[in-house]
């Protein structure tokens, strides 16, 4: 099984292609260049495992939520490849991913839930909930909302058990807002990884979720705010 992988969520730019159990990336902080080295990238990838698009089994791209900018990059290259070679594409939650590079680094954190969260940017924080048993599926709705909404809906105890260690990944957490909050541990200096896009495009590919080039879709979370950026623009 062969997946090549792309990620533009935020400032990093990665590329990944895994080929079996062999595993190999190109990660860079690239923020506001991600268009120019994104191609070049997914060249150098594919030659460094002497590999040729057509033989890549599927695409898997982070589908959201993240910078609006940064997703359509990655949506558009991933539709643009998927199209050339006819392949279709798994697309993957970055939140999820990012739980998936911290459990990776810190495997010490078992299966415990992680609770991924990245900058919103406006006071506001995208987050979910992610455990070991189904590490690309948040165990509750993906949200967006001010740090205090998460202090409230995780202190509620319908999210995880009381008393019992989960884990804080991701640059949303240097909100002061979530200071109430008490994680086993915190890792702010963390980013999403094509690599761990790739791991768990894996297994959704073989539970078939999967979906073909035209009807990739960014989940933006903020829809409402994108409609009126779109408005903007378009004046």
């Amino acid at each position: 099984m062969k997946i090549l992988a792309i990620d533009t969520t935020s400032g990093a730019c990665s590329v990944a292609l895994l080929d079996g159990d062999a595993v190999s990336e190109q990660f860079v902080q690239a923020e506001r260049d991600h268009t120019r080295r994104l191609l070049p990238m997914v060249d150098s990838i594919l030659a460094e495992g002497e590999c040729k698009l057509s033989e890549i089994d599927a695409l898997a791209v982070s589908r959201g939520p993240g910078s609006f900018t940064g997703l359509r990059i990655a949506v558009s290259c991933v539709q643009g490849l998927a199209f050339a070679a006819d392949k279709p594409v798994v697309p993957v939650s970055s939140l999820a991913a990012l739980a998936s590079g911290a459990r990776r680094v810190s495997p010490g954190w078992g299966s415990s839930p992680v609770v991924a969260a990245l900058d919103a940017r406006m006071q506001e924080v995208y987050w979910g909930v992610y455990g070991g048993g189904d590490p690309a599926n948040s165990l509750v709705e993906e949200s967006v909302s001010a740090p205090e909404q998460l202090v409230t809906a995780l202190q509620s105890g319908q999210v995880m058990a009381a008393g019992a260690a989960w884990y804080a990944a991701g640059p949303g957490w240097h909100y002061p807002g979530l200071a109430p909050l008490s994680p086993t541990e915190t890792v702010q200096e963390c980013h999403v990884h094509a690599q761990d896009i790739g791991r768990l495009a894996l297994e959704l590919w073989q539970r078939g979720e999967m979906v073909s080039a035209e009807a990739l879709e960014p989940a933006y979370l903020r829809n409402e705010v994108t409609w009126k950026k779109r408005q903007r623009i378009r004046q």
